[in-house]
């Protein structure tokens, strides 16, 4: 899967977000994302469809993710995928393609039913304000650039979440989330960033009738982080 990097302007929503621990959602959650033109960058490593049952530990915190060397290649292992291609999933997994890798490091799945969708993204945070060698306030970061609003304003809202790593259901990647509600639509974004390497990862969540931290959570017994020295 191709990776790119974020070249999404940096402004302040016109609504900011307010001071509490669930964000409000108003109107389409995908309207409140920016759409950009992201530099494709070309993947330097082989595609990975599915994730890997081999590691070399069994979590990446935001510590961990220090020790990374520079030249790690870190990348989504897309375990919703059972054959080569994009293809529709069979309807007991629940899963199809709503939108295959569009070459700008983003894909998006949606479930059989049309309750959910989650939107995948990897690739450089060249356009992202990180902190050097702060990988928990550089994920809060890419969380900002997904809300449009500074990173001060993300952190104090944001919780600390997993992603598995190299297989589905492992748990251990330490990520940052927020979580809006809007009747009974719900959504989540999580993203990790790793400073080390410049890259990260981000999915979006977005379900009209179903739970969005349940959903991501299967998601995440299928989807893993797959991590390359």
């Amino acid at each position: 899967m191709t990776r790119t990097s974020f070249s999404i302007p940096l402004r302040l929503a016109s609504t900011a977000i307010a001071a509490v621990a669930v964000l409000s959602l108003s109107g389409c959650l995908y309207a409140q994302i920016p759409v950009g033109s992201p530099t494709d960058v070309p993947s330097s490593s082989p595609e990975t469809d599915a994730p890997s049952d081999e590691s070399s530990g069994s979590t990446l915190t935001f510590t961990e993710g220090l020790d990374l060397a520079s030249d790690t290649y870190i990348e989504w292992g897309d375990g919703l995928v059972v054959d080569e291609g994009w293809k529709i999933v069979s309807p007991d997994e629940g899963w199809k393609i709503v939108s295959p890798d569009d070459g700008n490091g983003g894909w998006t799945y949606g479930t059989v039913d049309g309750t959910c969708t989650a939107r995948f993204w990897q690739g450089y945070t060249t356009d992202v304000p990180v902190v050097a060698g702060d990988d928990s306030a550089s994920s809060d970061a890419i969380l900002g650039v997904l809300l449009q609003t500074p990173t001060s304003e993300v952190t104090p809202l944001a919780t600390t979440g997993e992603f598995s790593y190299m297989a589905g259901g492992s748990g251990g990647v330490e990520t940052r989330q927020v979580v809006g509600v809007d009747g009974s639509r719900t959504w989540l974004m999580a993203a990790r960033a790793f400073t080390q390497t410049g890259v990260g990862l981000s999915v979006v969540v977005d379900c009209t009738a179903a739970d969005a931290e349940a959903t991501l959570a299967a998601i995440n017994e299928e989807n893993a982080v797959v991590v390359t020295p």
